[in-house]
């Protein structure tokens, strides 16, 4: 019964893996390159190297959570991370 159990536990673990970092890196890249173009299976799609569907919604999940992508209604991805102006925010003097 407790084997079982353990065997259980280890299938559950091995159905959920964590994107690596050289992962998500990979699919920010595409969606900043065609931002505001495509849909979810279009990104996909265009991904240099293929990844399961799950890791791909996972990555869209964080992305959208830090706030470096927007889905539209349409299912239309954009970026919208501005370096630039976080640099500059990170910048400023504290008054």
């Amino acid at each position: 019964m407790v084997q079982q159990m353990e065997n259980r536990n280890v299938r559950r673990l091995h159905a959920f893996r964590s994107p690596t970092l050289e992962t998500v890196a990979m699919v920010d890249r595409t969606i900043e390159a065609n931002s505001g173009e495509l849909k979810r299976t279009q990104i996909w799609d265009k991904l240099p190297r293929k990844i399961m569907w799950p890791t791909f919604v996972t990555i869209l999940n964080y992305l959208q959570e830090i706030n470096k992508i927007v889905i539209s209604d349409e299912g239309i991805i954009t970026y919208i991370w501005n370096p630039k102006l976080a640099g500059n925010v990170r910048s400023r003097k504290s008054y």
